[in-house]
């Protein structure tokens, strides 16, 4: 089950829309930015509630 998630960029800035696995509990990997193809490390946890946690940090600040 995929969910479109949408985060900021912690470089550019810009909007862009992620798809995240919500069948995982917890999950920590790097994507590139759409718009200035730089890399974002994902950080998802899953909540109690079921709810999404998604937290996107610039690779150094990890």
């Amino acid at each position: 089950m995929l969910d479109p998630v949408l985060i900021y960029c912690p470089y550019c800035g810009e909007p862009i829309e992620i798809l995240v696995d919500a069948s995982v509990d917890s999950q920590r990997y790097v994507e590139d930015c759409q718009v200035c193809c730089r890399p974002i490390e994902i950080a998802v946890v899953v909540d109690e509630d079921g709810e999404l946690q998604v937290n996107a940090t610039s690779e150094n600040d990890g």
